[in-house]
């Protein structure tokens, strides 16, 4: 049976892995409101979990039980190092379906590797998984206008990317049923590589 095709990251599995080992202050703080509402010792998924680094770690580190997914096999082999007590998934983000309830839920860096035609099937999967009162930690991309999808070079190899503009992403979440607790840009737009990031922590009604 023929390998499946290795991903960008497994080829930049150990720079990658380098480069993403500390929480940015401003992540440390979404965390902490993701998990405000999320029982001591419950379940937090993590979809595009990569090496377990910074925020499955850092979820473990509280007393969490992490269930990680990603597709890419060599970061999930780093995952298991860093992270030992989680359960790692790999597969697709549509095609994985954990059993929840899940009290908190993240996505970060992930979703705008993806076509946005497929962001609002990611989001409601979150919202059918969460327990009610559960919260989701999501990342897109930042850009006030409509941006087709690029590709870009990272470590010598190259990613797809592709967002909604910010209002339509928050929005999207809406629609899926969420309250949007913050809505913000976590990374500004430079105009030239870094399109921005947009930060979302949301809330399953009880």
């Amino acid at each position: 049976m023929p390998l499946p095709p290795l991903t960008p990251y497994d080829e930049i599995a150990d720079a990658w892995d380098a480069a993403r080992a500390v929480l940015r202050p401003k992540e440390a703080g979404y965390l902490d409101l993701l998990l405000a509402a999320a029982p001591a010792g419950s379940r937090v998924l993590d979809l595009g979990c990569g090496t377990g680094r910074p925020i499955a770690e850092r979820v473990a580190a509280l007393g969490y039980h992490v269930v990680g997914v990603d597709r890419s096999p060599a970061l999930l082999a780093r995952a298991r190092r860093h992270v030992p007590a989680g359960k790692w998934v790999e597969a697709d983000l549509l095609a994985a379906d954990p059993p929840g309830p899940f009290a908190a839920a993240v996505c970060w860096d992930a979703l705008f590797h993806l076509p946005r035609a497929r962001h609002r099937a990611v989001v409601d999967k979150v919202y059918r998984l969460l327990a009610p009162g559960g919260r989701f930690m999501l990342s897109s991309g930042g850009s006030a206008t409509d941006l087709p999808a690029f590709t870009d070079t990272m470590f010598g190899h190259t990613f797809f990317y592709d967002a909604f503009p910010v209002d339509e992403t928050v929005r999207l979440v809406r629609d899926a049923g969420f309250e949007v607790l913050i809505a913000e840009l976590a990374d500004l737009p430079d105009g030239g590589r870094d399109k921005g990031k947009l930060a979302v922590i949301a809330a399953k009604p009880r």
